[in-house]
């Protein structure tokens, strides 16, 4: 799909949160991942944290990053598949004004391709809280990559026809 060069690209402020038990910012590579696509796109990385697969530690972080106007998109990785300790999903769905069910729909057809039917073991999920996009990808840098080549690259921008999700983000609080 093309670019419309004639609209000024509108850099977002994306913040990238980690939820794992084991992971740190030294080993975190599925966050840097998304942190090195996000500003090579021209987007500015608004913050970065890591959470332990507990609820209450990441709804409590969310919660506050939904509240902070300096973040537009909260991107998280890591704690979607199906085991005890994956919570993901329900601490997001929690905290949704509206799901975007199309965003695990395409997220699954497009890893589909690539991994086949393992892609069913994944609950990817986006939606809107407060205002502020919210997006879950599975953990694994794959994941990560292809969440952002094939779906937040040409959605947070604002230049992609025919229609994005950064073009309809004043209008999320209405």
């Amino acid at each position: 799909m093309p670019l419309d060069n004639n609209i000024e690209f509108l850099p977002l402020n994306i913040a990238i949160l980690t939820v794992s038990d084991t992971r740190t910012l030294e080993n975190d590579t599925s966050g840097q991942i998304l942190i090195d696509r996000l500003t090579n796109a021209g987007h500015k990385l608004a913050a970065r944290a890591i959470v332990k697969d507990e609820k209450s530690d990441l709804s409590a972080k969310l919660s506050e990053w939904i509240k902070d106007d300096d973040i537009q998109v909260i991107i998280s990785t890591g704690g979607t598949g199906l085991t005890g300790r994956d919570i993901t999903p329900e601490v997001f769905h929690s905290l949704y004004d509206k799901e975007i069910e199309g965003f695990g729909e395409i997220f699954r057809l497009i890893t589909y391709k690539l991994i086949g039917t393992s892609t069913m073991q994944s609950r990817a999920t986006g939606g809107v809280a407060g205002g502020t996009y919210m997006f879950a990808l599975p953990g694994s840098n794959g994941a990560c990559k292809d969440g952002w080549d094939n779906i937040f690259k040409e959605q947070l921008d604002i230049r992609f026809r025919p229609c994005n999700f950064a073009e309809m983000m004043p209008r999320l609080i209405e």
